[in-house]
């Protein structure tokens, strides 16, 4: 049984890799695949985009749907929906086609994402155990998220950008080899519910879109989309999103910090590879290397978050973590367009220190804050408040910082959004410290 849980965590770790490696391995390779497809910068803003928007806006519906039918389902379809529209991607002729098989695997990720920690969660049910076992799914999300643009620069240069897709068509029929052992989930009376999935799904989307495309119309059809939300998951006899949920504030709170740290760190990653290339004139491959010092924290701290989440509970790491990345975030106000790169890497490299203490954390403080048969609920809310977030974070800093072909104006938007970053991580660590307390699996274990 013990080879067997530790096969089935490796599987859904690798299913979370592709979710996550998908977010970050595409930009370095816009450049050539807008040469090569003759797409304009729309298109290729809409390449990333497209991925993430669905991406977040159908989050909740994956965890929901995995609560009603069984999350082992869920997930070999969310990788099964990944891998094709990966060929798709591969081998799509035009920028158009390119987008629409985004948007497909943004589908599949969010299918996917949220099942494979609630089969994580399913697999290591006591409270030490989860907690360590979460740590490797942070660990090896934060891999990805470094891994992304030193592989694509690598796969750029040996075969092409359309590599980069095509790594994803083995490594998702591996996963679905792997979650085969995972076993059948309960069953259960439940059904899904759809009302609530496209008002939240439209929410989300709308909303995202409005601050990317600053769009009026967006922002006000997201807000109506929002209240027809809330109104359908009071009245409806199954909600995707049961409001009794948020009832509790380490629920509530974990959630909130989540989104935070996404917000800010997301963000932060946008103007460093702008900052890198843009103001320092690197390649991509360099920036990409150059940008690692800062990435591996998350690698290195996700599993020692988990061990030390495991001990103390999630709320003196999440501030721990907080504190370290709002010193690094405001150390961002000693770099000017002349100054070297020995003067940027501490700043960035606090920030990595404190989103690998967060991560695994933080999504330890939401999962513990709900009954655990609402396990998928909980981490697809926690996914779709980080990657929404991010994508608002990564909107509102690049419009802040602007092009980095004005150097000075575009270091200035580096103070400011390091403020603004600092400021928001303050502030949630003193929600942390009032809010997130024990969870409830914790304390009925006696711990």
């Amino acid at each position: 049984m013990p080879g067997t849980r530790a096969t089935i965590l490796l599987t859904q770790c690798a299913g979370m890799f592709l979710v996550q490696l998908d977010v970050t391995v595409v930009n370095i390779a816009l450049p050539t695949i807008g040469a090569q497809l003759h797409a304009g910068l729309p298109v290729l803003q809409w390449i990333v985009d497209g991925y993430t928007v669905v991406l977040a806006a159908f989050l909740l519906t994956g965890g929901a749907l995995g609560d009603v039918i069984g999350h082992r389902r869920v997930v070999l379809a969310g990788l099964g929906v990944f891998g094709v529209a990966s060929a798709g991607c591969a081998l799509a002729p035009a920028g158009a086609a390119l987008v629409a098989f985004r948007a497909v695997q943004g589908i599949g990720a969010a299918l996917l994402l949220p099942g494979t920690l609630a089969v994580i969660t399913r697999t290591y049910p006591a409270h030490r155990e989860q907690a360590r076992a979460l740590g490797v799914w942070a660990g090896v999300s934060a891999l990805a998220l470094s891994a992304g643009p030193v592989l694509g620069g690598l796969l750029i240069a040996a075969t092409g950008w359309r590599s980069l897709f095509w790594i994803n068509v083995p490594l998702a029929a591996l996963a679905i080899g792997g979650t085969l052992l995972v076993p059948a989930d309960p069953p259960t009376t439940g059904r899904v519910d759809v009302r609530g999935t496209v008002a939240g799904a439209t929410a989300l989307a709308a909303l995202v879109y409005a601050v990317i495309e600053a769009s009026v119309p967006a922002a006000l059809a997201g807000a109506v989309a929002v209240v027809v939300f809330v109104a359908v998951e009071r009245n409806s006899p199954a909600p995707m999103l049961p409001l009794t949920l948020l009832r509790s504030r380490r629920f509530a709170a974990a959630n909130l910090v989540a989104g935070a740290m996404n917000f800010a760190g997301l963000g932060m990653i946008l103007l460093t590879t702008l900052y890198l290339q843009g103001v320092r004139h690197a390649t991509p491959p360099a920036a990409a290397l150059a940008m690692l010092p800062g990435f591996l924290p998350l690698s290195v701290l996700a599993p020692v978050t988990g061990r030390l989440t495991a001990r103390f509970g999630p709320r003196p790491v999440m501030i721990a973590g907080l504190l370290t990345g709002s010193a690094g975030l405001l150390g961002l106000l000693r770099v000017s367009p002349s100054t070297g790169y020995g003067t940027f890497l501490p700043a960035f490299a606090f920030v990595g220190v404190g989103l690998g203490l967060l991560t695994a954390a933080a999504v330890a403080a939401a999962v513990g804050g709900v009954p655990a048969g609402k396990a998928g609920v909980a981490s697809g809310v926690n996914n779709t408040a980080r990657q929404a977030c991010g994508a608002l974070g990564i909107a509102v800093f690049g419009a802040i910082a602007g092009s980095p072909a004005r150097p000075a104006a575009f270091v200035h938007g580096l103070h400011l959004a390091g403020i603004l970053g600092a400021g928001l991580w303050l502030g949630a660590a003193a929600l942390t410290a009032v809010m997130v307390g024990p969870d409830r699996n914790r304390v009925a274990e006696g711990r």
